[in-house]
């Protein structure tokens, strides 16, 4: 068994699909199903159940990811030791990002640090803040939206203000009766675009809310007209020569996003993380 087929088991059961799983680790679906046919008569056992919805984990199963997680971790501690002792930055860098960030900034970050530490393995994962969060101790450095977590080392990295954008004007600032277009993101951008509008009581609210599964989306939709939408700056600098958009802004303050560096005590002393959040810390995002 190799360290790839015990990574494997664990994404098959953290994702719960064969496709799905196929799909974060970028190989073809019959290539997943066939290395988990081998996992399971390597070990003679059935690890999960195919139902219509998902994978159900058996009894032997749940043994056996046990197993798999530890081989990872000690894996994972035995690279870092190594890398630790090493005179070269070496070793694997695990980030947790979110998707947000991991699209607009951290294909650039990451390329300057991959060419200037080649002998580094990036292992990413990106996606929610709110999930990242429930995951944060396993990954060495974590770049969240929203709220800080309490229970590690924060940095603010740079705060994100928010603007409404349409394709019709804003006469004298004021929030017009259209559809308001919002995206799949963390609570806490909803409850930020909640609070201006309890303030904007008094004027027009929007008709309705029309809920999509991505910023892009959000952002042609309302190209198209089809109503307005929240959006942070950090992705709005080309819209903002073409639509009508005003900050949002509760007691003349501009309504922010706030991003987060977080990351565990101690997780410095190898030189792969330092390196990369001293990176980070040297970065203008916006």
């Amino acid at each position: 068994m190799k360290i790839d087929d015990y990574e494997l088991l664990i994404k098959l059961n953290e994702i719960g699909t064969v496709r799905g799983t196929a799909k974060a680790v970028l190989i073809s679906q019959p290539a997943v199903s066939q290395r988990l046919k081998y996992i399971e008569d390597y070990f003679g056992e059935a690890i999960f159940i195919r139902t219509p919805k998902r994978l159900v984990v058996t009894p032997s199963g749940e043994i056996i990811l046990h197993h798999a997680k530890k081989v990872v971790q000690q894996e994972r501690k035995l690279k870092d030791n190594l890398a630790q002792s090493s005179e070269e930055v070496r070793g694997t860098l695990s980030i947790a990002c979110s998707s947000l960030i991991s699209q607009r900034f951290l294909p650039n970050i990451l390329a300057h640090y991959t060419k200037e530490y080649p002998l580094v393995s990036i292992d990413l994962v990106t996606g929610l803040s709110e999930n990242i969060k429930k995951d944060h101790k396993n990954y060495h450095v974590c770049i969240i939206r929203g709220e800080k977590l309490e229970e590690s080392t924060s940095i603010h990295l740079f705060e994100d203000p928010l603007y409404i954008f349409d394709i019709e004007p804003f006469i004298k600032g004021e929030v017009k009766e259209r559809p308001l277009i919002s995206f799949k993101t963390n609570d806490s951008l909803n409850e930020l675009a909640d609070h201006w509008f309890y303030d904007q009581q008094g004027k027009k609210s929007p008709l309705k809310t029309i809920r999509v599964d991505q910023i892009e989306t959000c952002k042609q939709f309302m190209k198209q007209g089809i109503g307005m939408a929240v959006l942070p700056k950090s992705v709005s600098d080309s819209l903002m020569d073409h639509y009508a958009h005003i900050p949002l802004q509760v007691n003349n303050k501009s309504v922010v996003r706030n991003t987060w560096l977080s990351y565990q005590e101690g997780i410095r002393d190898l030189p792969q993380v330092d390196r990369f959040i001293n990176l980070l810390l040297n970065k203008t995002f916006i």
